[in-house]
């Protein structure tokens, strides 16, 4: 199974992608407002490539429940100038090489991060995008992050249908309906989107099904990092929460998990590679 982003080509089974989470926003319900400066962005970006992050997340706005919308000039304004300054850094310091992800839901900007030096889109939204975010992708050659959530990200699902088998459905007609436009399989990643229009025991319930999200051989990515679905359970305050995602992100590992997106990558990163020690010396 091949991931391909531009110039990055991933190929699996090989041990599990961390993704740093890097928000520019004053309202991220984690890490808002460390991040607003170029200078503390990029600095922190560094970080966490240093940590073993081979994917680096930068978003301009908050997806958390009741966030208030963001323009396009001003989500603009946010994230093009930390992914420029941002692929200079990296190429400078010869360090270790990491892809660039634009989490956005916004065509505008997924274009201009990809010509700042972005390499994968991650859309939140890609329940409702269509074509005109498709064009950006297919444009740039770019990895394509196809998340599941409803259309108002976080309305809660809802009928008789099965949460698991509802997410599997949406996967299935995205991955045709962009094939049919011109995205390769190759350029996509699914997300069953954990914390998005889910109820606890619905996030439960695909957490403990995710190995049923690999049928159609694509790369799945696990966002579970410091979630409030964590606290429903323990009542643990934001960032009390990385006991949790470590179990969450472990038995992503065990499921075949491909892509795991963190906060905290150090940790995550000795969590996940154990696992996978573990995990190889059973097949051995």
């Amino acid at each position: 199974m091949i991931f391909c982003a531009r110039q990055f080509k991933f190929v699996f089974p090989r041990p599990a992608l961390i993704m740093g989470i890097l928000n520019v926003t004053p309202d991220s319900f984690s890490d808002g407002g460390k991040f607003l400066d170029v200078e503390a962005a990029v600095r922190h970006a560094v970080k966490l490539v240093a940590e073993g992050a081979e994917i680096l997340d930068i978003g301009g706005e908050s997806t958390r429940p009741g966030a208030a919308p963001v323009s396009e000039a001003e989500e603009l304004r946010r994230v093009v100038p930390v992914i420029k300054r941002l692929s200079v850094e990296l190429k400078k310091r010869k360090a270790r090489q990491a892809a660039i992800s634009i989490d956005t839901m916004k065509p505008a900007v997924a274009r201009a991060a990809l010509e700042a030096g972005a390499t994968i889109v991650n859309d939140v939204a890609a329940a409702v995008n269509g074509r005109e975010m498709w064009q950006v992708v297919c444009d740039y050659r770019a990895g394509y992050v196809v998340m599941h959530a409803p259309a108002g990200l976080h309305k809660k699902h809802s009928g008789s249908q099965d949460i698991v088998d509802t997410v599997n459905a949406f996967f299935l007609e995205r991955l045709n309906a962009l094939t049919a436009f011109g995205v390769t399989p190759e350029q996509i990643i699914f997300d069953p989107g954990i914390g998005f229009g889910k109820n606890l025991e619905q996030n439960l319930r695909i957490i403990a099904h995710l190995g049923s999200f690999l049928r159609l051989r694509r790369p799945l990515l696990l966002g579970v990092s410091r979630k409030s679905f964590i606290q429903k359970l323990f009542g643990s305050g934001v960032n009390e929460r990385l006991p949790a995602s470590l179990a969450c992100a472990i038995l992503g590992i065990e499921s075949g998990v491909a892509i795991i997106r963190a906060h905290d990558v150090a940790e995550t990163v000795q969590a996940v590679r154990m696992a996978e020690a573990v995990l190889a010396g059973q097949i051995r």
